[in-house]
């Protein structure tokens, strides 16, 4: 997953068409998958199944508005600013699952969006690094009610199956996006850019995202943030070897403090659960 970034930034399509394909490649993946293994495919057209097609239309929003922070931005600014999620997530549990707050998840999430203070250059949104921020801590909350969406069915299903029914509702419903209108241009777009969509289909979406999907059923999604805060850091990385990109000190130092608050409140919640 770590790779999402660079790959947002090097792949010279609309973010539109990019996840189009993204999901495409992605959902004939796992059904290969999925008849291979054995694993049953089939969830019903019920409550589980509009589950999903919610949960998966909050992905594709996610993953526009990332693509869209990755393009206004850079892989350091677009990965640090998605990544408040965890704490995003931390807020949004108590309300969505009916327990109160407690003022240290507040103090955290405070914590977390100063850290995106030091991201932001300006407060105008003529500046395209507080657009790409913008859209960064909007895909945040997105990625954060589909996780919470997904951990509280995940037990009923495979991952697997679950993630290829997101992708497979995506495809279809994006599909007028891409084929209404200059479809020819996006076929031929997509075909001059098939290696980095097909990276991105199959090693970032179909394998790093179904894994992703599959821990909730043994971790808690804090627990999985804590894993997952290393995203970032990973992505900065390749970004630095495929696109020479070079965090400026400010990202730095906010980015420290958005995963500091992320191992925080982390920590804080695992000690809760072990007491319990």
């Amino acid at each position: 997953m770590s790779s999402s970034g660079t790959l947002g930034r090097y792949i010279a399509l609309s973010p539109e068409v990019i996840i189009w394909a993204r999901c495409l490649i992605g959902a004939g993946a796992l059904f290969l998958i999925l008849k291979i293994t054995g694993i049953p495919i089939f969830i019903g057209w019920g409550r589980l199944f509009r589950m999903v097609a919610i949960s998966g239309l909050l992905l594709g929003g996610h993953w526009v508005m990332y693509f869209y922070a990755l393009q206004y931005t850079s892989v350091a600014i677009g990965m640090l600013s998605l990544f408040t999620y965890p704490v995003l997530t931390a807020l949004l549990e108590p309300w969505m699952l009916g327990y109160r707050h407690k003022w240290s998840e507040v103090l955290i999430a405070l914590l977390a969006f100063s850290g995106v203070f030091f991201l932001v250059p300006e407060y105008s949104l003529g500046n395209n690094i507080t657009v790409g921020i913008s859209f960064g801590v909007g895909s945040a909350l997105l990625y954060s009610l589909r996780n919470i969406m997904l951990k509280k069915n995940i037990t009923e299903h495979s991952g697997m199956t679950l993630m290829y029914y997101q992708l497979l509702i995506l495809s279809l419903v994006m599909a007028p996006v891409v084929l209404i209108g200059d479809w020819g241009s996006n076929v031929v777009a997509i075909a001059g850019q098939w290696q980095p969509l097909l990276v991105l289909g199959l090693a970032t979406t179909a394998i790093g995202h179904t894994l992703f999907v599959m821990s909730f059923r043994y971790f808690s999604i804090t627990t999985i943030s804590v894993i997952s805060s290393l995203t970032p850091l990973c992505g900065i990385i390749i970004g630095f070897f495929v696109l020479s990109e070079v965090p400026e000190s400010k990202v730095l130092i906010g980015g420290a403090i958005i995963l500091a608050s992320v191992v925080i409140e982390s920590a804080r919640s695992i000690r809760q659960n072990q007491s319990r």
